[in-house]
């Protein structure tokens, strides 16, 4: 979450006559994450959250995830709702963005994971890859393995200032990413995005997942494949192995992995790290320095990349028994 586009107290309230929300009593940006415009409200009714649609969210797409967030919480997923206006749009437009009203989820994002925190993610996200096997809207993932090129190329001739030789690095390994990619296992919907800041929890019981806006059709694993890099590293950047553990076990008790996806699992983790290096590594490159934005640091995911290369087998990332 971020904040692209300010706008004023007179745009929000005249804006919010077309909800049943009641009036705005207050508003506050929401300065995390790097692609919307978000905003927590405070009316008379309730809480909610306002997200004005920027960058890689096309308005197009938003039927999808607003259908595919109705869908889960039938199936039991707690995560946000849409507000459907007066006219029964769901989608709105404020201040020359597409923009939409969302329920609010209680809880908070956990700064800093521990075991458990991890083994519920694992089964949560199990939950939703079953849960999506009957949804029938499709969106391809933009941001897989044939978008990453598109990205490296907007960054490769300033990525050196990162690290050295680094252009030489990615490059190949690009390369082999391209060769080895499976094709051939098991694809539903998916999360794309898990990260901590997109689940929350009351004290420690999980209490919903957010942020959608990556979802996507592609390789179930993959998505387990990015939890992996979000969830069970230590802030040394050492790999967690209790935590891939107990992730990966919670994960395969709500939906046993195929043989083919546990061996594929650390190509797919290098695929997670690199998709998440080269976004980090754009946005550090093409964000505005005037928006309330937070870069992160696009050698962290570098850095997994290269832990990731050196794993050959799931027993190395917690996973001892298929």
């Amino acid at each position: 979450m971020a904040v692209y586009t300010d706008i004023s107290e007179y745009e929000l309230s005249d804006f919010l006559t077309s909800y049943n929300i009641g009036s705005l009593l207050s508003c506050k940006g929401i300065a995390e994450g790097v692609e919307n415009s978000n905003f927590l409200l405070h009316t008379q009714k309730d809480a909610y959250i306002l997200t004005l649609y920027e960058k890689r969210v096309n308005e197009k797409d938003l039927p999808f995830f607003f259908g595919l967030m109705h869908h889960l919480a039938g199936k039991g997923i707690a995560c946000p709702q849409p507000i459907a206006a007066k006219d029964g749009a769901l989608v709105s437009h404020l201040a020359g963005r597409p923009a939409a009203v969302i329920t609010f989820l209680e809880g908070m994002w956990i700064r800093k994971p521990n075991v458990a925190h991890c083994r519920s993610v694992g089964a949560v996200l199990a939950r939703v890859h079953l849960a999506g096997e009957d949804f029938s809207m499709k969106h391809e993932n933009s941001l897989s393995l044939s978008g990453w090129r598109t990205l490296w190329n907007a960054c490769r001739t300033r990525a050196n200032a990162f690290a050295t030789d680094l252009s030489v690095e990615i490059d190949r390994e690009l390369d082999n990413l391209e060769d080895l990619w499976p094709v051939d296992l098991p694809v539903g919907i998916i999360h794309a995005d898990l990260f901590p800041d997109n689940v929350f929890f009351l004290g420690d019981r999980l209490s919903g997942l957010i942020d959608f806006y990556f979802a996507c059709n592609d390789l179930l694993a993959y998505d387990i494949a990015v939890c992996l890099n979000a969830w069970c590293f230590e802030k040394d950047g050492s790999f967690n192995l209790t935590k891939g553990s107990a992730m990966l076990s919670a994960y395969c008790r709500e939906r046993p992995l195929t043989e083919s996806e546990l061996a594929f699992l650390p190509l797919l983790a290098r695929g997670a790290a690199i998709r998440f290096f080269l976004t980090r590594l754009y946005d550090w490159f093409y964000s505005p320095e005037n928006g309330l934005v937070v870069k992160k640091d696009p050698l962290e995911y570098l850095r997994k990349l290269r832990f990731f290369g050196q794993i050959r087998q799931i027993s190395e990332l917690g996973l001892s028994k298929i």
